[in-house]
């Protein structure tokens, strides 16, 4: 990425930049990778996934979703969602070699801003505020965040229609039946590919549908109703147990984090 400054004839390299996007009637992204630059996903509003051969990702307003140069990706976006995508030249070395989510405090919100806001910074100044960026993003643990998928051809196809269908209550011994295994094999194979028992991976999966729905909206009751809960309190109780807060507290929380600007 480059820009040339007509007055000094200066041509200035930029290594990060920042797109927007404001998604009216919802999109995705087919599977594709950025071999000479890594993405991050912040900012959104809305509903924002990333799915890659080892995990589903949910985009909260609070943290950003880096994705390595040369890892494929699809993303997708709810109607009336938006979000911004930063690209980093891959010279400027990967926090890690995965998926991860990252932390987005306000200065480096600001730092990303400013790269974008004419007038634009001479090539010094600019140099040094891409380093500083850089310098500022740091992984951090969010499990809701990140869930896991399994590659095996048995649970693969178990894990992609859970979350589809996060209400599907067939235990383990019906997908065996379905996918053709035992249920003691699939157990020992969802703990040995995601480092979760079955029945936690199924409950992290209705967790992560159910913030997507939250974030678009929807009623507590219709959430628990699509997650598989039999009555809203249920899910209510398995939404505190698994994050710490009600609904109803996360969805407050949610809209008091983020940012103003989007």
């Amino acid at each position: 990425m480059s820009l040339t400054d007509t007055g000094s004839e200066e041509t200035v390299v930029w290594r990060i930049g920042t797109n927007d996007f404001d998604v009216a009637d919802g999109a995705a992204w087919d599977t594709h990778s950025h071999p000479d630059r890594h993405e991050l996903l912040w900012g959104a509003r809305g509903v924002l996934t990333a799915e890659t051969d080892h995990g589903h990702f949910a985009i909260p307003a609070t943290q950003g979703l880096w994705i390595p140069a040369g890892v494929g990706h699809r993303v997708a976006a709810a109607p009336g969602t938006s979000f911004r995508c930063t690209f980093v030249d891959s010279g400027i070395a990967s926090i890690s070699s995965r998926v991860t989510a990252v932390a987005m405090p306000e200065v480096m919100r600001a730092v990303l801003d400013r790269l974008e806001a004419p007038p634009y910074l001479a090539a010094g100044p600019r140099l040094h505020a891409e380093e500083l960026a850089a310098s500022l993003l740091e992984p951090v643990t969010a499990s809701i965040v990140d869930l896991p998928l399994p590659l095996d051809p048995r649970t693969r196809p178990i894990a992609e229609a859970l979350l589809s269908d996060p209400a599907d209550d067939r235990s383990i011994e019906d997908w065996g039946h379905h996918v053709g295994a035992s249920a003691r094999n699939l157990s020992r194979l969802f703990v040995a590919e995601t480092g979760l028992s079955f029945s936690t991976w199924r409950t992290r999966a209705r967790m992560r549908r159910a913030i997507e729905w939250l974030a678009a909206d929807y009623t507590v009751a219709h959430v628990s109703r699509r997650s598989g809960y039999a009555t809203p309190s249920a899910f209510v109780q398995a939404f505190r147990r698994e994050l710490g807060r009600t609904p109803g507290d996360y969805a407050a929380r949610r809209n008091e984090d983020s940012p103003k600007s989007a």
